[in-house]
């Protein structure tokens, strides 16, 4: 019997990342909906995208890398997102993110909703919420999933866009949350809330938000998971990083692959650090794959 194709959402901004070397198309909905497809679920993208070049060309490389484009909307009053991307020595990017552009204007329409009502899982961060119209339409979407839906909140604290208010009610909505290291004692100063350790501290955050688990990624240093009743950390897997870019998405897409399946959290964990792994060892969040070497890195999963 052939293994279920989850219907799986990447809602939130759809960009250009623009590198010295030239631009590539980016933003969390797109990296995570392809490497979720990747894996063999159905990843969609779900955003906005101006009536210019740029969001045309977007649409085409959406179709070249094998998603469905049909749920990204078009706008005529604003450009298509990019954000300016300059790497350090050691792969590290940083980001200035253009304001004002198509993705902070979603609009909820009926052909959103339908989908919202269909789909296994929608993963959600905490950028595409910097204006007030698109977090409401974000909101809506995550609300209208079927009650069983697998909702999942990845934290994207980027330059001042995010406060207190959208990671509580981002985390309220949320079953599975997923941050960095250096976002947690941000988020628990955020809530007012103490900091210890980073087991506290998530086991905290699940207790106060009602949330099945958390996980914190720690670079090449790995990740840990941890859920109400137990918690693994994985040490991740050493490459060499051409850059970073999208392999936090990654890290979520393998995540969710695995939550989906019913997978143990070290199973979950190992799967999330090779395919986050693999992406940091490529240029760009969305690389090209060769025939077998996605499959090959996961049949190594522990």
């Amino acid at each position: 019997m052939a293994e279920k194709k989850y219907k799986v959402i990447g809602l939130g901004e759809l960009l250009w990342d623009l590198f010295p070397a030239g631009k590539k198309l980016g933003g969390a909905p797109a990296n995570f909906a392809y490497i979720t497809s990747l894996l063999g679920d159905d990843g969609i993208p779900v955003s906005r995208v101006g009536h210019d070049e740029l969001g045309q060309e977007g649409r085409r490389c959406l179709t070249q890398l094998g998603l469905c484009a049909d749920f990204v909307q078009d706008d005529r009053d604003h450009p298509t997102g990019t954000v300016k991307v300059a790497v350090d020595s050691a792969g590290q990017p940083r980001f200035e993110i253009a304001e004002s552009v198509a993705w902070d204007f979603f609009e909820w329409t009926p052909q959103w909703q339908r989908l919202a009502a269909e789909v296994d899982a929608v993963c959600f961060g905490s950028l595409a919420q910097r204006s007030a119209h698109s977090r409401s339409c974000i909101v809506n979407f995550v609300r209208a999933a079927r009650p069983n839906a697998l909702r999942v909140f990845d934290v994207n604290l980027r330059q001042h866009f995010f406060d207190d208010v959208v990671i509580a009610d981002s985390m309220k909505l949320a079953r599975l949350v997923k941050m960095n290291h250096e976002e947690l004692p941000r988020i628990m100063r955020l809530l007012r809330l103490e900091h210890r350790d980073e087991k506290s501290s998530a086991q905290h955050l699940l207790d106060l938000f009602n949330l099945e688990l958390i996980c914190i990624t720690r670079g090449q240093e790995g990740s840990l998971i941890v859920t109400h009743d137990s918690a693994h950390a994985h040490a991740g897997f050493r490459v060499k990083v051409a850059d970073t870019v999208g392999a936090g998405d990654a890290f979520t897409a393998a995540l969710v692959h695995e939550f989906l399946r019913g997978s143990s959290i070290d199973r979950m964990n190992d799967a999330a650090n090779r395919v986050g792994a693999w992406v940091a060892s490529q240029v760009g969040g969305t690389p090209a794959v060769r025939p077998g070497e996605l499959e090959q890195t996961l049949r190594k999963v522990g």
